[in-house]
């Protein structure tokens, strides 16, 4: 089965992480290159409808990475109301769902001694796996993985980690 129509997938436009600390997560994706665009509080009964929470207001962070290739945004959401319900499940890696995103860099070693630089350490050792080079991160509300290329990028290439 592939695609057979006009409503061609081209790709990931966001992810969205909710948090409970806006100035953390801005300084962590910060450092992995990602800039404030926007920042509103999302509220009303259109959005709140929308989100399928009744009464739901939080404050929306726009990220972006600027210089990508192809436009690449996180988004924040810090609710108001009702109180985000805690994920017991965050961080674990042997669940189902949501598992960890990743992010190509183009120099791994640079990256971990620039994050380190910051107080952020890995969660595991470098591991080289299907010509790449990958390692975890702990990232606000989510698994971040990084991503080295060996031998250059796939362009179109997939991510199997």
């Amino acid at each position: 089965m592939g695609y057979a129509g006009a409503g061609r997938n081209e790709g990931f436009d966001h992810m969205t992480v909710v948090v409970t600390d806006l100035d953390d997560a801005r300084h962590f994706f910060g450092l992995l290159g990602f800039v404030e665009r926007l920042a509103v509080v999302a509220s009303g009964e259109e959005i709140a409808g929308y989100m399928g929470i009744p009464g739901w207001e939080a404050d929306h962070v726009t990220l972006v990475l600027e210089g990508a290739p192809v436009h690449q945004e996180v988004q924040l959401l810090r609710f108001h109301h009702p109180t985000a319900a805690a994920d017991a499940g965050a961080g674990s890696l042997a669940r189902t769902g949501f598992n960890h995103v990743c992010f190509r860099v183009s120099d791994l070693d640079a990256m971990l001694a620039h994050l380190s630089s910051h107080g952020i350490t890995p969660r595991n050792e470098v591991m080289d796996f299907h010509d790449r080079r990958l390692v975890f991160l702990d990232g606000p509300g989510v698994v971040v993985e990084l991503a080295e290329w060996v031998g250059g990028s796939p362009g179109q290439g997939g991510h199997l980690a």
